[in-house]
């Protein structure tokens, strides 16, 4: 009998493990699920000499999902997550520059604290501290670590008179200070919205799509890599020490045996779960950001962020710059970037959180325009609190939407990357983009352990940033996305 991921829930039941196949054998690790999880711990796979690596992916290109734009390079958007996440973030989130080093926005962020909020902006330094003497230490261990600028320079502080002073500077063609990405902020932002000071910190911006570009072309230098986009697995059943997976392509249902299986299912990787007899306990939130065009803004911005309470009218404001005037817009609130009912949990009938069907339905059939408009124009009068020029804003386009899996039960968790199972089988389970690398890591050092893996590990070939770019404008458009979410923004 053939089952569905999407609904089925029967459960299987395992053999023992048994010995890792014979030195004259290679083994043959299955990845389902091609988003950023997916795709780099294909990449990771595919560095290890030994092994074939099949990578299954229902849509028709690799990384898509919930809006990505953000590095997270220490966590400083987040003042409810614990330090010990945040350095885990700034960790992560330089180690995936290294593995791909074209997909950053080179920009600081501004974090901002209202003056509607019960917070204090100087309650922000013991964390920021703490955050820069770790990346000073990582930079000290490995001078190619230094990929958030100079350590000194992780965070500035910045007065209310500084910034009137700026207020009246020239916007300079290209920022070379910290108070040159300031200027286009001091001469929009509403003084008396915010409390004093203002910190400039070196969190950069993430492009989904040369994210996704970048993985393409570099698994693509893989011969041992087979990527298989429009592929629906349709069920799995263990069979001796590995699997037998059940797949349609082009219409036509094959079954393929592996050795190794790797959840990567980001949102549904419950579904696989159930169908494999492993219970666990996450939450999935549905969220969407919006896109803004606003043509009056002048210089090159940073990105901002105003704090606030999460789900209430005042929650969280950012502001995501991208070129010819295009802001890429999130309001933690339930009329903008959150949803009534968009955050669910598992139950102890399954591990897979189910979705309202309202909101099911927007991330498989999309949006009505009338949602878009209105979502998107209440966006731009959450950030136009505090710039009141944005006012002009104008909605640019389809938001970028999906939703996340949270493991466990705290839906602030943000620092998170894999769990193993009882049978040669591994998920994913990041939160933030930048865990990828973290949770391919973690799958490499198991297998390992288990005496898979020689260390024969092969470099990821270097890719030409043209060509990333290029890809990744394709891949934009393909998806009826601004080709500026896909061009780089910040520094040249």
């Amino acid at each position: 009998m053939t089952f569905d991921l999407q609904t089925c829930a029967e459960l299987l039941t395992h053999p023992q493990t048994e010995a890792v196949p014979g030195a004259e054998l290679r083994p043959r690790i299955a990845v389902i699920g091609g988003g950023v999880a997916g795709s780099t711990v294909a990449l990771r796979l595919a560095q290890q000499g030994e092994l074939d690596v099949v990578l299954m992916e229902q849509g028709p290109s690799l990384v898509n999902g919930p809006p990505m734009c953000h590095l997270h390079a220490g966590g400083n958007l987040y003042r409810e997550i614990s330090d010990a996440q945040c350095l885990k973030l700034l960790k992560q989130s330089i180690d995936t520059l290294k593995l791909y080093p074209h997909v950053a926005n080179v920009r600081p962020t501004v974090i901002a604290v209202p003056t509607r909020d019960a917070g204090d902006p100087l309650a922000l330094l013991p964390r920021l501290e703490k955050v820069r003497a770790a990346y000073h230490a990582l930079v000290q261990q490995d001078p190619d670590n230094a990929r958030l600028g100079a350590p000194e320079e992780y965070f500035r502080l910045f007065e209310r008179a500084e910034l009137e002073a700026l207020r009246e500077a020239p916007l300079p063609q290209q920022p070379e200070r910290p108070e040159h990405w300031m200027i286009p902020l001091a001469k929009t932002l509403d003084f008396d919205t915010v409390q004093w000071p203002l910190v400039l910190v070196q969190e950069y911006g993430l492009s989904l799509f040369r994210l996704a570009a970048s993985a393409e072309l570099s698994l693509a230098s893989f011969p041992q890599v087979e990527v298989m986009c429009g592929t629906r697995l349709l069920n799995v059943e263990a069979n001796g020490a590995g699997w037998d997976l059940h797949y349609q392509q082009g219409g036509v249902s094959r079954t393929m045996t592996v050795d190794y299986l790797v959840n990567a299912c980001g949102y549904r990787t419950g579904t696989l779960d159930d169908v494999l007899g492993e219970p666990r306990q996450r939450l999935v939130e549905f969220k969407a950001a919006y896109l803004a065009r606003w043509p009056e803004a002048a210089g090159t911005w940073p990105e901002v962020i105003f704090h606030g309470e999460r789900g209430t009218p005042e929650g969280m404001a950012q502001l995501t710059p991208y070129g010819d005037g295009l802001f890429q817009l999130h309001g933690m609130t339930e009329s903008i970037t959150l949803f009534k009912s968009g955050l669910v949990a598992s139950d102890d009938r399954s591990a897979q959180p189910r979705l309202a069907p309202e909101l099911e339905a927007k991330i498989v059939r999309g949006w009505p325009e009338s949602v878009v408009v209105q979502r998107s124009r209440a966006a731009i009068a959450h950030m136009s609190h505090f710039l009141p020029g944005f006012a002009s804003a104008e909605p640019g386009g389809k938001p970028l939407f999906g939703a996340q899996q949270i493991p466990g039960t705290d839906p602030s968790l943000r620092a998170a990357d894999v769990s193993f199972g009882r049978h040669r089988y591994a998920r994913t389970e990041i939160v933030k983009a930048s865990s990828a690398l973290s949770a391919a890591n973690a799958i490499i050092d198991s297998l390992a352990e288990q005496g898979w893996l020689q260390g024969d590990e092969r470099p990821v070939p270097m890719l030409e940033r043209d060509a990333v770019v290029n890809r990744a404008v394709e891949l934009a458009e393909a998806r009826h996305y601004p080709p500026q979410l896909a061009r780089p923004s910040g520094m040249k």
